[in-house]
């Protein structure tokens, strides 16, 4: 039980930074990018791919990032210099990357052959690179991978942090509230929206290269459903937090990455639900993510509004009523 809450939390905190992209496109830009289901694959086949060609794994995982911000960036142009509707910019997008994702990975194999998954078993990653130095130094290598995904998505949350309160963040943030707006200061709004796209996918393939090394493996599969889990983690982080200011939001984006992942190991836990059920588990706890914030809201407004009117008042206008 222990195990598996830790190895939760670990997850946890690798996708707390695909949360952050995700953040960035549906809450900062207003964009639904649905691009984040391939881009992942993305990171993950890149990185992994360079890994088995003997490439550091800590270049791998840069390039990683390179490969997801490419991806965001053609998503942009297809939504701003193409016309096309921001939701079927992203799907074109997700569905292109799937045959790019068997291509990359079919690069360790001879004449570039599609290949569905590339297994990582026998070759060095960030985390057993790191778990062998510590083994050198004599550290207890009980929480090593728990430090290196904290370290991690810590150095991305300061990162978005910062960069958010910079001008061009500002415009960026400014550009998903009010794109008319923005354009009346001279601002170039589809700079702005391509820039966004491809930080954030870059984020969500940089998180990807990260899960490819900690389960030893990169499939083409593995990004299905990407997008509602970074929603989910959004959505119960906003709702347990709230969104008074951008260093608690990206906060809260990251802690309901972790809720989220520790909910569906105890969930898993239960005997007669399995890991086919995951997807089912996922779409359940985020409607309940959606419906419960809005129930509890509604229900303490009308506590307060009981509040507010005394007995008295209520007797008075009884009163009132009788005599009229």
């Amino acid at each position: 039980m222990i195990g598996a809450l830790a190895g939760a939390i670990e997850q946890g905190l690798i996708y707390g930074i695909m949360a952050l992209g995700v953040y960035l496109t549906f809450r900062v830009l207003d964009f639904p990018d649905l691009t984040v289901d391939g881009s992942f694959v993305t990171g993950a086949a890149t990185a992994a791919m360079m890994i088995v060609l003997g490439y550091s794994p800590w270049i791998a995982t840069i390039v990683a990032f390179g490969a997801g911000f490419i991806a965001g960036i053609g998503t942009g142009l297809l939504h701003t210099k193409g016309g096309i509707n921001p939701l079927l910019s992203g799907i074109l997008m997700m569905i292109a990357l799937y045959s790019i994702n068997l291509r990359i990975m079919g690069w360790t194999v001879e004449n570039s052959v599609g290949r569905p998954n590339i297994p990582l078993l026998q070759s060095e990653t960030i985390f057993s690179q790191v778990l062998s130095f510590a083994t050198s130094l004599g550290i207890p290598t009980s929480f090593v991978v728990l430090v290196i995904a904290a370290v991690a998505v810590t150095l991305v949350k300061i990162s978005v942090d910062l960069f958010l309160k910079t001008e061009i963040g500002l415009a960026l943030r400014a550009t998903g509230d009010n794109k008319k707006m923005i354009r009346s200061f001279s601002a170039n709004t589809d700079r702005l929206t391509i820039l966004g796209l491809a930080i954030s996918n870059g984020l969500v393939a940089f998180a990807g290269a990260l899960i490819a090394q900690y389960g030893k493996f990169a499939d083409v599969g593995m990004g299905i459903g990407m997008i509602v889990i970074g929603l989910a983690s959004v959505i119960i982080g906003e709702a347990i937090f709230g969104t008074k200011s951008i260093v608690r939001i990206t906060l809260a984006v990251v802690v309901g990455a972790v809720i989220y992942r520790i909910v569906l190991a105890l969930a898993l836990r239960i005997d007669f639900l399995d890991t086919g059920d995951m997807k089912l588990l996922t779409a359940i706890i985020v409607v309940l993510a959606l419906i419960l914030p809005k129930r509890l809201a509604k229900i303490s407004k009308s506590r307060n509004r009981s509040k507010r009117i005394s007995p008295s008042q209520v007797k008075g206008e009884v009163s009132l009523a009788k005599h009229s």
